[in-house]
Formats: structure tokens, sequence, C-alpha cells
């Protein structure tokens, strides 16, 4: 009777460690199998990420290409058209006692100014030129341009020396930059823009803008179901997040809006003037 029992403990231990076996197999399968789950959804967001971003870069280099483009056709085609418009007038032999002396004069003034601004547009257009002559000076040429329509006040400032980034970081920085005063004049009714430049920090690049306008509420400019709202806003954020660059936008109705746009920097990173 003692020998049954102790069969029966011993069989009762075996069943209950082949239990506890089949058990830690079965845990040890499905703790497997989610940790390949789960490196398989983490390869797919990678795929997907790096889709995006190439779909992105793509698009991207499309629009810089095709603004490149419409640059040189403007230039070429609009350009000299408007040049032969202009020789065309100066040499017509119109003297001051005549009628219509005075309405050739302000004829010849507006196509003065017009040919100007076309090449003012050519020039901020075109990406050669921006990699060409450095992000610092691509800013201020677009923003004396804003300063003579008398529209609000600007105040541009540079800290640090300017250094040339990498790629076509400074392109798409210029972009971003275009967009923000294209959406302030456009929305902010601002009378005060600030725009700031600084290439002082040691591990970033810092571009910063200001205004004084009627702001925006930003969660609902992303909650928005209109295809057309925020546009602008992803537009730049997608520009940033292709250059690794982070983008921070507050702004409340009527408090104006404030946009930092932080670039880490990288040992490819060179002073303007080397």
């Amino acid at each position: 009777m003692q020998d049954q029992d102790q069969e029966f403990f011993f069989l009762i231990i075996i069943g209950g460690l082949l239990a506890f076996l089949l058990v830690g197999f079965v845990v040890t399968v499905l703790l497997l199998y989610q940790k390949r789950q789960h490196r398989q959804e983490q390869e797919l967001t990678r795929l997907k990420e790096e889709y995006d971003q190439e779909v992105l870069k793509s698009q991207l280099e499309i629009q810089e290409a095709t603004l490149k483009n419409i640059a040189q056709e403007l230039h070429d085609n609009i350009g000299q058209i408007l040049s032969v418009v202009k020789l065309s007038l100066s040499v017509l032999p119109v003297e001051k006692e005549h009628k219509a002396y005075e309405p050739l004069q302000h004829i010849r003034e507006v196509l003065n100014k017009a040919v100007f601004d076309l090449a003012d547009l050519t020039k901020s257009l075109h990406t050669d030129r921006i990699a060409q002559i450095g992000l610092v000076e691509s800013v201020r040429f677009d923003l004396q341009t804003l300063k003579k329509t008398g529209l609000m006040n600007v105040q541009f400032d540079v800290e640090g020396e300017e250094y040339k980034l990498s790629g076509q970081k400074e392109i798409f920085i210029f972009r971003i930059f275009q967009e923000l005063v294209n959406n302030i004049l456009k929305h902010a009714k601002a009378t005060q823009l600030n725009i700031l430049l600084d290439y002082t920090a040691s591990d970033n690049f810092i571009l910063s803008v200001v205004d004084n306008g009627v702001g925006f509420s930003i969660q609902d400019k992303k909650d928005s179901k209109s295809p057309l709202n925020g546009v602008g806003l992803k537009s730049m954020m997608n520009r940033a997040k292709l250059i690794g660059a982070t983008i921070v936008f507050d702004s409340y109705p009527g408090k104006g809006t404030s946009v930092k746009m932080e670039l880490p920097i990288t040992t490819s990173a060179q002073t303007i003037d080397e």
C-alpha cells in the first residue's frame, strides 16, 4: 500500500513537472511569437517611414525643380518682353508739352517697377542662387523686398558666425521661412515681424520667426477636416522632418505667433567663408 502511495505521489510530481514544462513551453512560444511580431511591426513602421520620407523627398525635389524652371522661364521670356517694351517706350519721340507725356512717364515707372519686381522674384525662386549666396543673404534679400512694401516693420538679426549647412538643408530652411512669411502676409494682419538666425549654439541651428498678428488656434488647424486648412503647417513640418529638424508653433487667437525651428548641426557644417 505504501509502495502504491509512493508511486502515485511520484506520478503526481512527474505530471506536475510535465504540466509546468508544457505551460513554460507554451508561454515561451507565445513570448517569442509576440517578440517576433513586435519586431515585424517595428520593421514595417520603419519601412513605411522610409517610404514616406522618400516620397516626400521626391515631391520636394520636384517642387524645387519646378520653381527653378519657373524662375528661368520668367527671366528668359517675360523678363525679355518687359525689357523690349521698356526700351521701345524710352525711344518714343514724345515732347514734354505733348498731352501723352505724363501718362507715358507713369507707364515707364510702372514698367521699371515690374522689371525690378520680376528680377527679385526670379532670384527668390531660383534654387542655385540660394545655395550660392547662402541662407543669411537669401533671407535678407527677401526681407528687403518686404520692407519696400511698407506693409510692416521688419527686424532681422543674425547671431554668431554663419556656417554652411550640408546638403539641401539651407534650401529647405529658406522655403520654410518663405512659407512662414507668406502665411503672415496672408492671415496674420501683423505690423511687426522679427526674424532671427542663431548660429551661436554648439549643437544646433535655430530659426525664429515672431509676429504680433491676430494669431490662431493650432489645435483647430490640426482638427480641421478641410483639406486646405493647415496645409502650410504640414508642409513646413514635413520639410523640417526631412532634414532632421524640429519646428514648434506657439500661437493663440489675439496673441500673435512664434515659430522656432531647431536643426542639429553635424560635423559636415562649414563656415560660410570656407
